[in-house]
């Protein structure tokens, strides 16, 4: 099946841990607005979008405080959740929507995907990630990432 990746927006870390608790095979996600996808770590895939969106160098991203900081979570693991910057957030709630398609080609081209991806696919990720990152922005919350194998 994959890996599932689940992007969603929270007040805190408290509330953002809640949406790692299982219901059955999957994460209980439905109290949060999230977007959920196959294949796309937020610390090793979306590192080079990340760059392209907010201008800085993905070395430098690396050593970024809360990216991807993994939040205490209840249960054996079976599903974790890390931080995304509000750096990224904001950076992605203001970027050009137009430029998103651009973005994703540039993505998928020198990214360092398992599977080489569809650009298409990718920009619809971003659309959807940066509309996400809009409504985070205006609610003050802040974007998550849950990730179940």
């Amino acid at each position: 099946m994959g890996v599932l990746y689940g992007y969603y927006a929270a007040d805190d870390d408290e509330e953002a841990a809640r949406a790692v608790l299982r219901d059955g095979d999957r994460p209980t996600g439905s109290d949060f607005d999230e977007l959920v996808v196959k294949g796309v770590d937020p610390a090793d895939d979306l590192l080079l979008a990340e760059s392209l969106i907010t201008g800085t160098a993905a070395k430098a991203l690396l050593t970024t405080p809360r990216r991807c900081s993994l939040i205490p979570v209840r249960g054996e693991g079976e599903v974790v959740a890390v931080t995304l910057t509000d750096d990224f957030r904001d950076a992605l709630a203001s970027f050009d929507a137009a430029l998103l398609p651009d973005v994703a080609q540039g993505w998928a081209a020198a990214g360092d995907f398992f599977t080489p991806p569809d650009p298409d696919s990718l920009a619809r990720f971003l659309t959807g990630l940066a509309a996400l990152a809009r409504r985070a922005v205006t609610r003050g919350q802040h974007l998550y990432c849950w990730i179940c194998p």
